[in-house]
């Protein structure tokens, strides 16, 4: 019997693993594929407090390593469910079961990607899904924006600060983020609408050089030369499985606020999976260290 079983080996399960063992609590981490999430793509982080710079697999390790130290135990199993049987909580892998007093969900999101050429393998070289990590590392570049909605939007604004020319490409003629956001933008120098516009191709070698563009009301092909693009499209939460056990929102994000309480007593949600405003590393160890500390109070108190 397990005090604490974590589901997802990213940034929050971990820290969650690191303060449960610290409390002498009992855990498991249960993740489906490479432990790390997705942070682990990042060739630098250099917005961790304490932390001048560090690739993202070497944060990653460090913190496995860290927890694993500690005692707590891992397993590479893809999770199908969890059975509520009251005061023990079963998670249920393709290969076994895990009984648990307590269970955090850590499952993290994907971003959703546009599907293009060259857009995988130029990940991590321009190709970035998160403005607010990586736009520091295009200060006095030209780089492109691709989306509609308000994160969009918001990813827009913070990169003008850094970045040349910010290009701000959207399929549809409107934008469907706040409009407030976009009167903003409309203000700034350097923020070029690209609207009724698709990305076609990533272009570079080594690293982004391009964008090969169609501008679907007139069919025309062109390209724009940016050394990154932010793809902003939208993120997928993976809770589907949890939606007996839990409350989801309309977007599939499980209903957790600040302390990480869900729906149902004695499972709890960390980082990017639960309804938050803010999804960034600091945020999903904060919440990490939130729902280790509430299970050890269930597990007290149940």
């Amino acid at each position: 019997m397990y005090d604490i079983g974590i589901i997802g080996g990213g940034t929050a399960g971990m820290t969650a693993a690191i303060y449960g063992q610290r409390a002498g609590k009992r855990t498991v981490i249960i993740e489906g594929g490479t432990f790390g999430g997705q942070i682990t793509s990042s060739p630098n982080v250099e917005n961790y407090p304490g932390i001048t710079s560090v690739s993202g697999s070497e944060f990653s390790m460090n913190l496995l390593d860290q927890a694993m130290k500690l005692g707590a135990e891992t397993e590479t199993e893809r999770v199908t469910g969890i059975r509520d049987e009251g005061t023990v909580k079963v998670i249920e892998t393709t290969g076994r079961e895990y009984p648990c007093r307590s269970v955090i969900l850590a499952t993290g999101v994907t971003h959703r990607h546009l599907g293009v050429p060259n857009e995988e393998r130029l990940t991590g070289a321009g190709v970035s899904y998160c403005a607010t990590c990586d736009g520091a590392f295009f200060r006095g570049r030209d780089v492109a924006v691709v989306g509609g909605g308000s994160t969009a939007l918001q990813d827009a604004e913070f990169l003008c600060n850094y970045c040349r020319k910010v290009y701000l490409i959207h399929r549809r003629d409107e934008f469907r983020g706040e409009e407030s956001i976009v009167k903003r933008l409309r203000g700034k120098d350097n923020i070029e609408f690209v609207l009724s516009t698709v990305v076609k191709e990533i272009v570079g070698d080594m690293a982004v050089e391009g964008l090969v563009l169609n501008n679907k009301k007139t069919g025309e092909d062109f390209r724009i030369d940016v050394a990154g693009v932010f793809i902003a499209v939208g993120q997928i939460p993976q809770n589907e499985i949890f939606a007996d056990t839990v409350k989801l929102d309309a977007g599939g994000f499980i209903l957790a606020a600040e302390d990480c309480m869900t729906s149902c007593p004695g499972i709890f949600a960390a980082g990017d999976c639960r309804t938050k405003e803010v999804r960034q590393l600091t945020t999903a160890a904060a919440d990490g260290a939130v729902a280790a500390l509430a299970a050890c109070r269930y597990v007290a108190e149940n």
